[in-house]
């Protein structure tokens, strides 16, 4: 490896500043929402990434939304989305690789004006990706600590901020405090869409979501936060719902899907379920 390189954990995808050396630990992996190996800690590079094989791989989703990922998969694996508007271009949960083919589709789709997370396991990139385009950073205030790397440009929030036209970012809380989801206007038809990385998660069926405290630990959420996503993203019309993987994508019917959901939900924190469910 090369000195003072910016360290990689391929077990989360996060990025910690550049140095000669490596952390002693990953502060993301050793919170109990994560996890390290059993075989300890370990450290790359986007160069040392490169020369063994990782390449983007783009997709174009639907019209105005392009899907940026990585291949193989690196950290927790997220699909970065590019949401097109007339003003510019924002993207959203950007993947732990960037490599110049990446780069030249989102040069090619109209450049980039902004870069933000669903939450601090999916920052990945944003500080190549921000220098790359001088775009400029959006996040939830409160999760700021959590930036392990200098980035740029940084715009802080709460609550929600209209990012660009028809594009607006909702803080929900519950995995972290300020887990966030993009609500897109125009998104599945003029119908809306949320991008939800894990704040909510797709299940495999693309019939229902479901909430978390921490996915790989098996940890839900407690009752007080899974309303509390509902009621943050309720004003918001959407039929269709992106979480941070390729699939599932929960195509249609959405908002009512969101609220059965967590209804269902809330109904087995309370030793309340009876066998059969809701849909």
């Amino acid at each position: 490896m090369s000195d003072h390189s910016v360290w990689i954990c391929p077990t989360c995808g996060g990025h910690h500043a550049a140095a000669d050396a490596p952390p002693p630990a990953c502060v993301i992996c050793e919170d109990e929402r994560q996890w390290v190996p059993p075989t300890g800690q370990r450290w790359t590079t986007m160069a040392e990434l490169a020369a063994a094989g990782y390449r983007s791989d783009v997709r174009e989703l639907e019209p105005g939304l392009i899907g940026i990922g990585t291949q193989p998969d690196i950290g927790v694996g997220q699909r970065g989305l590019l949401v097109r508007t007339a003003e510019g271009n924002l993207l959203w949960d950007p993947p732990a690789f960037l490599d110049e083919q990446a780069v030249q589709a989102v040069e090619d789709a109209g450049g980039l004006r902004a870069i933000s997370s669903s939450h601090p396991h999916m920052y990945g990139a944003m500080a190549d990706w921000a220098a790359a385009f001088d775009a400029e950073i959006l996040l939830p205030e409160v999760d700021v600590p959590w930036l392990n790397r200098p980035v740029p440009r940084l715009r802080t929030w709460s609550g929600s901020l209209p990012a660009l036209p028809g594009v607006t970012l909702v803080q929900c809380g519950g995995h972290f405090p300020g887990s966030s989801v993009l609500h897109w206007a125009e998104g599945a038809e003029g119908r809306g869409a949320l991008f939800t990385g894990d704040t909510m998660l797709v299940t495999p069926g693309a019939d229902r979501v479901t909430f978390m405290w921490s996915a790989p630990n098996r940890l839900p959420l407690p009752e007080r936060d899974v309303r509390g996503i509902v009621a943050a993203v309720r004003p918001y019309a959407f039929d269709r719902i992106y979480s941070g993987w390729w699939q599932p994508v929960l195509p249609a019917d959405a908002a009512r899907v969101v609220e059965s959901s967590a209804e269902r939900y809330i109904q087995f924190l309370r030793g309340e379920a009876v066998p059969g469910g809701v849909r």
